[in-house]
């Protein structure tokens, strides 16, 4: 069974199954995360849905180097988690089916290309409290807290 962090569904919503790629990214006891400031404002951990036909890794590679413009290495499957969410840049209720992974950011190449994200690096313990969502906070505090 899928670990479920967050709200449980609600009765009578359907939901769209929505998987994701998402990367813990640790360098020198700091991790880059994203600030995203649309549609509302919150730290999370880079990365994004898996398209249709593409597999995990090159989710997570695509999603990572969009929301931060770093290149990323040696990405490892830390485990999965779901949740229940509205996502009102799609205008659409999701059952994110999230994919946490570890990886080694390796360089910056540009900056972020995805609109109103920043690149913010923050100790493992800050990142614990700050990040948008529980199964983010989960997975960081298992690794370093």
């Amino acid at each position: 069974m899928i670990r479920r962090f967050g709200e449980p569904p609600l009765k009578g919503q359907t939901y769209r199954l929505r998987p994701g790629a998402y990367a813990i990214l640790a360098r020198e006891n700091r991790l880059l995360v994203t600030l995203q400031s649309k549609p509302y404002v919150e730290f999370q951990l880079p990365g994004g849905g898996i398209d249709p036909g593409e597999n995990a890794i090159a989710a997570l590679h695509r999603e990572v180097k969009e929301e931060t413009g770093w290149k990323i290495s040696n990405p490892r499957h830390l485990g999965t988690f779901r949740r229940f969410v509205f996502m009102p840049e799609y205008d659409m209720w999701a059952e994110k089916l999230c994919h946490i992974f570890s990886a080694t950011p390796v360089y910056a190449l540009h900056d972020p290309l995805e609109e109103f994200h920043s690149v913010q690096w923050v100790s493992p313990e800050e990142a614990a409290v700050i990040l948008g969502n529980d199964g983010d906070r989960y997975f960081v505090n298992s690794m370093f807290c």
